[in-house]
């Protein structure tokens, strides 16, 4: 048996042995971060795939603090920008952000046309009329003005604007879409988030409900990460408070799922190509760091800005804190949260979340990750204890009365059931419409999103996914 420690603190240039059970202190603060992961000795595998033996940092340009908005029109100017198209949505259209942003234009003389028909929750019909919109008007920037449906839709139309003749799923993950690599530079895109939530504006990330198959999908690329992320709490003060709470919980897990996600040497197959290294790698030490800072502010944070929109700390350490989790997952990834709420959301019956100004149903997306956060985490508690024991800490639990042989999970799962609660989330799966009887269904979608279930820290199959769904159909 190999006692040696070969966590990614220790470890850089070389691979995970696949009989790795020995302790390892650095990586996760007290020990034994790999000692219980099944995913790398999968049935079938080829016994001597290639782990993967590096992991790589990227993140966009991000520009932080109150009133910076209006110095977009600089930015664009200073790019020589002949014409911009600027992407929001119908409700965002009317708020004081987007005036900021036109005035700012117009003040440096720089050329746009404005696209404010962005749907909340993208589906791939409107991905496609923001796409034509684009070919139509021929921009050479790209300014992003909402929250991540807009940022998303906005990063689409960018890629298949210069991906003319290509299908829409070229580029969608697999086995959705082709997967097809991403092999040029796109035109420059400015996000500007006008939600603390899905960090968006930081990542290579593009999610939408692919409606043919009544399921959440997405594109994935370091192409796709904006130019410039301009971060300004200003823009966060309008949210209705739901749509607060929602965007925050989505940072939430984004944090937890990217901290206790597989260790980037524990991946398999390592790429022939560097091109081949998926955006979404496993963690590692550096995202770590930012996926932990961004769990402490968020617990901290979002019920105080939720509750007080005039609590101007609370909300510029909420956005810090949703630009942190998108540093920190858009190198390390999201995993099961991720994974099955794109089915709760795409087989949503007729949910329509509270506070949301949309004419369909919805489900929010940072309702959907965090309804079945508690069953995930009580299930992933076993692949490594210490991560999952460290969160529980940073929501209150007094680590020192834990009892010798209590498990990680069911106490961390505990921690989020009192917080969801307090936050008023929906209890469970079943007060989104969904019975036991949906559960296959339920599976069935879940199962396609490869690009984050196998960074799950275990090897997850259709059997552990119905235990979950089933354990997430009622919380409190």
């Amino acid at each position: 048996m190999n006692k040696s420690c070969t966590c990614p603190a220790h470890s850089h240039a070389r691979a995970v042995s696949k009989t790795h059970t020995g302790p390892c202190s650095s990586h996760s603060h007290a020990h034994d971060h790999h000692q219980h992961h099944h995913h790398h000795t999968k049935e079938g595998a080829e016994p001597d795939m290639e782990h993967e033996y590096a992991f790589e940092m990227a993140s966009s340009t991000m520009r932080f603090g109150e009133g910076v908005t209006r110095e977009v029109g600089m930015d664009l100017a200073n790019m020589k920008a002949k014409k911009v198209l600027v992407m929001t949505d119908p409700n965002i259209a009317k708020l004081p952000v987007m005036q900021t942003v036109v005035e700012s234009l117009k003040r440096s003389n720089v050329p746009f046309v404005i696209y404010d028909r962005t749907r909340a929750e993208p589906t791939d019909k409107s991905f496609q009329e923001a796409i034509e919109f684009t070919k139509l008007h021929k921009p050479d920037v790209f300014v992003a003005v909402g929250g991540g449906s807009v940022i998303d839709t906005c990063k689409a139309a960018n890629l298949y604007f210069n991906y003319p003749n290509a299908d829409l799923l070229e580029f969608v993950n697999a086995p959705i879409g082709k997967g097809s690599v991403i092999d040029k530079d796109l035109s420059p895109l400015i996000a500007i988030p006008t939600t603390a939530g899905t960090g968006s504006e930081t990542t290579g990330t593009a999610i939408f409900d692919y409606e043919p198959l009544h399921v959440k999908t997405g594109i994935a690329s370091r192409k796709m990460r904006p130019t410039l992320g301009i971060v300004d709490p200003l823009n966060t003060r309008t949210m209705p408070r739901q749509v607060k709470i929602a965007s925050g919980l989505d940072v939430l897990c984004h944090a937890l799922e990217s901290y206790t996600a597989l260790p980037y040497q524990e991946r398999t197959p390592r790429p022939k190509n560097p091109a081949e290294r998926p955006a979404y790698q496993g963690s590692n030490p550096i995202s770590d760091i930012w996926s932990l800072e961004a769990l402490r502010l968020t617990v901290k944070y979002l019920a105080r800005s939720a509750n007080d929109p005039l609590d101007a700390e609370a909300n510029e350490q909420m956005c810090l804190a949703a630009a942190a989790a998108g540093t920190g997952f858009g190198s390390a990834g999201v995993h099961l949260c991720h994974g099955m709420s794109y089915p709760i959301s795409g087989l949503n019956k007729n949910y329509k979340h509270p506070e949301y100004n949309v004419g369909h149903k919805i489900v929010p997306h940072g309702i959907s990750v965090a309804v079945t956060a508690p069953a995930v985490f009580k299930y992933t508690g076993e692949a490594c204890p210490d991560r999952h024991f460290k969160a529980a800490e940073i929501f209150g639990a007094d680590l020192s009365k834990v009892r010798k042989g209590e498990s990680a999970g069911p106490l961390l799962a505990d921690q989020l059931r009192k917080y969801l609660a307090g936050l008023g989330v929906p209890d469970g799966i079943s007060a989104l419409g969904y019975t036991k009887a949906d559960i296959p269904a339920l599976v069935k979608g879940t199962l396609p999103q490869h690009r984050v279930t196998k960074l799950a820290p275990l090897q997850t199959g259709a059997e552990a996914l119905e235990k979950i769904f089933e354990d997430a159909l009622k919380n409190y």
